[in-house]
């Protein structure tokens, strides 16, 4: 899961509804859930149907070379009050195309805004967009503090507020976070936990209080209303974490082997999915836990059956990006190199290396390595790499 607890920052103008192609995400926090919560009763969630992002055009990703390709392919952390070294190498010298802010900061929307600026200048001439995204769910995960941000309440506690009244609060929390000039929030959790009875026995999520319920309907309405107002506010949300972390009990940030036993290709945690993602552009984040259903031997940012459940089965041909595979246990026992070449391999659009950015030189290099020598990888780096493309040429559309 992504580890990382930004500062707010104030808000500038908020920006057109998004039109892009979908994305993934999950992040991490670490504080008690606030008390016990009856989930409001939302209204019935709608018919799921093919989401309507625009289509990946491999064509996106001719014009650039093989090298630029794969840095469009992968997303460096940095703490939120600095310019990392490290994540400046790796947009300047590699043109990295994505940035995620994590730790947490109080310094305000103004400070966050400027050092965004710092990165997006370092950028290489000619290339896309920089992509700058952060962890800013509420609670206990709030990157983003200070002036010109609101404390954002747990998930738990923002179902209290019906989906009207969530989908209200969320395009003022977005449009703080395109203020900060940020593209992209990891949030809102799409995981669905057992019972409020048992939450504390789901040490990622319902511990957290980052649970928006305890049912299919009421997750996929109270984190639909989240994501429309991120969206009305311009700014992508990203459900997570695929194919859903609300039973395991073992957090992916500090187990290396987090099973779940009960999760499968039919579980409700799979089918909120194909709600949530019909219902505008996002991302989908797949986290590192195995799901013995599913794909038993391998963490699902690296299964090609978890994969393509999410394209097949639930429908989504948006943006699919890791949990943070830098520094998780869950993702530790592979070098990484491999990690990220294993995550493209099984279909993952954007590698996350949010938490330790020293890996990103080892990541981008295998990525290059396996497609110099593979035409087959190649075409799988290209195909991604167009995805992102139509993503951000969607969203420059409509913001700009």
């Amino acid at each position: 899961m992504t580890r990382s607890r930004p500062v707010p920052a104030p808000a500038r103008p908020a920006l057109a509804s998004l039109v892009v192609a979908g994305v993934l995400v999950l992040a991490t926090g670490c504080a008690p859930e606030p008390g016990p919560a009856d989930p409001s009763t939302p209204a019935p969630a709608p018919t799921a149907s093919p989401t309507p992002t625009p289509t990946a055009s491999p064509d996106a990703a001719d014009s650039l070379s093989l090298e630029a390709c794969v840095g469009q392919v992968l997303m460096v952390g940095t703490p939120v009050d600095t310019v990392s070294p490290d994540a400046a190498a790796a947009i300047r010298d590699r043109g990295v195309g994505g940035l995620f802010l994590h730790g947490r900061s109080t310094a305000g929307v103004d400070a966050t805004a400027g050092l965004v600026a710092q990165f997006r200048a370092l950028a290489p001439r000619g290339a896309p967009p920089l992509w700058v995204a952060t962890d800013q769910e509420g609670g206990e995960v709030q990157v983003l503090r200070g002036p010109g941000f609101d404390e954002m309440p747990y998930a738990i506690r923002q179902a209290d507020l019906g989906p009207a009244g969530l989908r209200a609060a969320a395009t003022t929390w977005g449009a703080q976070l395109a203020a900060a000039d940020i593209d992209i929030n990891l949030a809102p959790v799409a995981d669905i936990v057992t019972s409020a009875e048992s939450r504390f026995d789901n040490p990622p999520i319902g511990a957290l209080g980052r649970q928006y319920g305890y049912d299919e309907r009421t997750v996929a309405a109270e984190a639909g209303a989240f994501a429309d107002g991120m969206r009305a506010a311009g700014v992508l949300p990203t459900f997570k974490h695929f194919p859903g972390l609300g039973r395991v009990d073992a957090n992916t940030d500090y187990t290396a082997e987090v099973i779940d036993t009960a999760v499968s290709s039919d579980s409700p945690d799979v089918g909120v999915y194909r709600t949530l993602t019909a219902s505008g552009a996002s991302l989908v984040m797949v986290g590192t836990a195995r799901y013995e259903n599913i794909d038993a031997d391998r963490p699902a940012a690296f299964s090609p059956g978890v994969l393509a459940l999410l394209r097949e089965r639930v429908g989504f041909d948006g943006v699919v990006i890791t949990d943070d595979l830098s520094a998780a246990a869950a993702a530790e026992i592979v070098a990484p190199g491999d990690r990220a070449v294993e995550a493209l391999a099984a279909g993952v659009d954007i590698v996350l290396a949010s938490a330790d950015p020293t890996v990103l030189p080892a990541m981008y290099d295998a990525v290059v390595a396996r497609a110099q020598a593979d035409p087959a990888f190649t075409d799988r780096v290209r195909e991604s790499c167009g995805r992102v493309l139509t993503a951000k040429d969607a969203g420059a559309e409509t913001s700009g």
